[in-house]
């Protein structure tokens, strides 16, 4: 297989692993509830807790991956773009927030929900850069990013409801990742079938 296809098929499958956005878009909906004072979330420590909770699910879903489907070390171009990606989402979440919908006198304070929109169009641009759009990518992302920018969300401020809108975004693109990365990728055991290398 020629390089540039290994890099490709290694780009894909870490960001195609969509179970961890189950509990990443948990966490964004959690993070609204204590904004929200909650229940049990209006505790700092719950919310600390639940943070903790998160993290740990990700272990086991993380083992789950490479005892299935190995592991991938993206090369360094790709961990550079990755980067990448990672500074142009923290400047579009921090900007597109304060630029859109802040109390600040240089704001355009337009009736906008800018976490839904700007959580959106990062989530668009991150799979850009990183192993490019799929067609779920476009209509769950660029879903969000419409939404957060029809021109409804007068009145209160709408950070909260945007990061429950970004979190079940989340958790849909998730489960849309993981199919396109079965059906891509077949796990370990079946190539060891398909190859006849299996165990007396």
């Amino acid at each position: 297989m020629e390089r540039k296809k290994l890099e490709s098929a290694a780009a894909n499958y870490v960001a195609l692993r969509g179970l961890f956005w189950i509990p990443l878009g948990t966490l964004c909906i959690l993070a609204a509830l204590g904004n929200w004072q909650w229940g049990p979330l209006r505790h700092a420590w719950v919310f600390i807790g639940a943070v903790l909770v998160v993290a740990a699910a990700c272990i086991p879903i993380n083992r789950f991956y490479n005892e299935n489907y190995g592991r991938i070390t993206p090369s360094t171009k790709q961990q550079l773009r990755g980067f990448v990606a990672t500074i142009i989402s923290v400047a579009v979440m921090v900007a597109g927030s304060f630029l859109l919908r802040s109390r600040a006198s240089w704001s355009l304070d337009l009736p906008v929900n800018p976490i839904a929109a700007s959580f959106g169009l990062l989530m668009l641009a991150s799979y850009a850069i990183v192993a490019g759009l799929r067609t779920h990518h476009v209509v769950i992302w660029g879903g969000l990013l419409v939404a957060g920018l029809v021109p409804v969300w007068g009145g209160a401020d709408p950070s909260n409801i945007g990061l429950v809108l970004a979190g079940l975004a989340g958790m849909t693109n998730g489960i849309f990742d993981h199919r396109l990365l079965v059906r891509t990728f077949a796990s370990s055991e079946r190539r060891a079938v398909e190859n006849g290398d299996v165990g007396a």
